[in-house]
């Protein structure tokens, strides 16, 4: 595939064939990931991996317990398991499941790659910025390789615990947590909000003439915050 097209296909996947991926595949993937930028070219960015190693066993299930915590609470507050939600076949109802399954199983991911900052400062509000173009990086990576893969920020919640059983220093924040594999399902043109909604000319709230979607693109069912989730 060429460059757009991955960029428009490059989907979420949260389920994951049982399979594991190749060492010279994993290569690659992290490989393209550190051609992303950084600033001032300092690449702080550093990628602890969670395969299968003992230190590692202990991460994913202190990433699956913070997972279901965070999903558990979200779904509560977010009105999943009312309303729609309790239809099987609405949006709201199958995202839900999606969800449910992915914490579930977090821990069972073929790879986890806890994504860190070398801190060379005190931390700043800006430091994602060196961080996350290496994030879709290494998520466009595993499309073009025939994988695919899932960001979240639950590392957050069991940080300390973390840190202890890695043996991570302080001054290295973690800053993403992306888990990697073989899609059960495919990838596919994702749904995202009409350009015309998103896009602003010359002032806030402007709407970009010349700003308009491919024919044939297909849109997300997306509502705003306080509203039932579609």
């Amino acid at each position: 595939m060429n460059l757009l097209e991955g960029l428009a296909t490059t989907r979420t996947i949260r389920r994951y064939a049982p399979e594991t991926i190749p060492e010279e595949v994993l290569s690659q993937m992290l490989w393209h990931a550190t051609r992303a930028p950084s600033g001032s070219n300092r690449q702080p960015v550093r990628y602890l991996v969670l395969r299968d190693g003992p230190q590692a066993l202990m991460a994913r299930h202190l990433l699956r317990d913070a997972a279901r915590e965070a999903w558990g609470q979200k779904a509560r507050t977010d009105g999943y398991r009312e309303a729609s939600g309790t239809a099987p076949d609405s949006p709201k109802a199958r995202m839900a499941a999606t969800m449910q399954h992915y914490v579930d199983h977090m821990h069972e991911a073929p790879v986890i790659v806890l994504v860190c900052l070398q801190r060379y400062r005190d931390a700043h509000p800006y430091e994602g910025a060196s961080v996350y173009p290496a994030v879709q990086n290494l998520l466009l990576a595993a499309r073009g390789l025939g994988y695919g893969g899932a960001v979240n920020l639950w590392q957050l919640l069991v940080e300390q615990e973390l840190r202890e059983v890695l043996h991570i220093p302080e001054g290295v924040a973690l800053s993403a947590c992306v888990t990697l594999g073989r899609p059960a399902g495919a990838h596919g043109s994702v749904r995202r909000r009409p350009l015309h909604d998103v896009v602003f000319d010359d002032e806030w709230g402007h709407q970009a003439s010349w700003a308009g979607d491919p024919a044939g693109t297909r849109y997300t069912h997306w509502k705003a915050p306080g509203a039932e989730p579609a």
